[in-house]
């Protein structure tokens, strides 16, 4: 059976300690930790760093834009960091919150592969990703006129705000996956912590 990653990691039956409260704090209905946290087993405090993080940027209550949104931002930033991994869990997520309305995720998918947002997406929607693209691969070029823009097409900062720190965890999350060969072997895609009203609660369902 293939390493989940190239460095070692302490499975969820060999845990203990602050590790094994770790784990059952983020166990799966099928018993699975994600293999991107079980690449912090030897530091369990960037993991814990890591879930409070996530939970906070992407399953807060007090996020204003949809979550669908928030989980097609997290899936283009993912396609143009060429981060396999997060672009399959997340869409698998996105697919979960968008079951209701057939072909929406497909026709996002489509258009977000093909790095043309504009062919789905219009309005302060595409706006929106258009700065998560520009941030995520021209950061030092971003001015204060790039906010401007967003702000005088009816977009408030906190909106912007939601946007800035989905796709900077995510360049984050990226670059863990990617820096240390993490793969979704054994993993149950599309799941989150959902309950969007409890920060503390980061069991995934």
């Amino acid at each position: 059976m293939p390493k989940m990653s190239w460095i070692k990691t302490i499975t969820p039956k060999d845990a203990t300690g602050k590790l094994k409260e770790i784990y059952s704090r983020v166990v799966s209905p099928g018993k699975r930790v994600d293999n991107i946290l079980q690449v912090h087993s030897l530091r369990p405090h960037s993991l814990e760093g890591h879930m409070k993080l996530y939970k906070n940027v992407l399953h807060h209550s007090s996020n204003t834009l949809p979550k669908p949104f928030l989980e097609t931002i997290a899936v283009y930033v993912s396609l143009l960091n060429k981060c396999a991994y997060c672009v399959d869990h997340h869409f698998a997520g996105l697919q979960k919150l968008l079951k209701a309305e057939t072909g929406k995720a497909a026709a996002i998918r489509s258009a977000l592969d093909k790095d043309e947002p504009e062919n789905y997406f219009s309005g302060s929607e595409l706006l929106l990703l258009q700065y998560a693209k520009k941030l995520t691969l021209l950061s030092s070029s971003i001015t204060k006129t790039d906010i401007e823009l967003l702000q005088n097409n009816g977009i408030d900062d906190g909106e912007i705000l939601e946007v800035n720190q989905v796709t900077a965890y995510f360049c984050y999350a990226n670059r863990t996956v990617l820096g240390l060969g993490v793969n979704t072997e054994g993993d149950e895609l599309g799941l989150s912590p959902g309950n969007s009203a409890n920060p503390d609660d980061w069991c995934h369902s």
